[in-house]
């Protein structure tokens, strides 16, 4: 028989899921609309910059150089969204994004992910964290075939990390096309799904602005 807690737990899942799954479109309407304040509004109080600088102000000011500086126009499209709460106030997540950049004469599009850490204070939800992981950015009209796909324009072309948080690719590959010999694995347990996928490799750290 569910008890009135549990009932009570049910719906607040339910509820952080969805403030959770709006997180990344709020992310991309802000940023494409080069809105800096809804942006970094997304993040907490106290979220890390880089470079020792932490807070709201610094995160906005690196939102205007580099967007300033790289982008005439963006537009970017959220695909699937994996989540798994680590407790009630903190969760993780995997979520697709397909890009489109006016970079002057070139329009770049580029396809990637994100591994997110979400974190709710004071009854809302927020970014701790977004690692942005990169497959490919290249000219509409190239192809980004072959190895460092992230070719923007100006800039030597480089490994985008795509594929480096979870160890799976390289084991995949590493059999040249033979069949997996071993047992298949049981299910991960709930709220594990990433985390299983992952298998303890560590974070990469892939290259924030070209």
């Amino acid at each position: 028989m569910m008890t009135e807690a549990s009932l009570l737990a049910r719906i607040d899942r339910l509820e952080s899921l969805d403030a959770i799954r709006q997180l990344p479109a709020k992310y991309s309407l802000a940023l494409d609309m080069r809105d800096g304040d809804a942006w970094v509004n997304l993040f907490p109080e106290d979220v890390r910059v880089g470079g020792g600088k932490t807070g709201r102000k610094a995160l906005r000011d690196w939102f205007d150089e580099t967007h300033s500086m790289q982008f005439d126009g963006t537009s970017h499209h959220i695909g699937g969204h994996i989540i798994d709460f680590d407790d009630p106030d903190h969760a993780q997540g995997v979520v697709y994004s397909k890009n489109e950049h006016e970079c002057g004469a070139e329009w770049v599009l580029m396809q990637m992910m994100y591994f997110d850490q979400y974190e709710r204070i004071d009854g809302r939800w927020y970014f701790r964290r977004r690692l942005p992981l990169y497959w490919y950015a290249s000219d509409i009209n190239k192809a980004p075939v072959g190895d460092r796909k992230m070719r923007w324009p100006g800039v030597p072309p480089y490994h985008g990390s795509f594929h480096d948080l979870f160890p799976s690719w390289k084991t995949y590959w590493a059999r040249q096309g033979q069949p997996h010999d071993g047992p298949v694995e049981p299910p991960a347990p709930l709220e594990k799904f990433i985390e299983t996928m992952r298998r303890g490799a560590p974070l990469p750290k892939p290259r924030v602005r070209s």
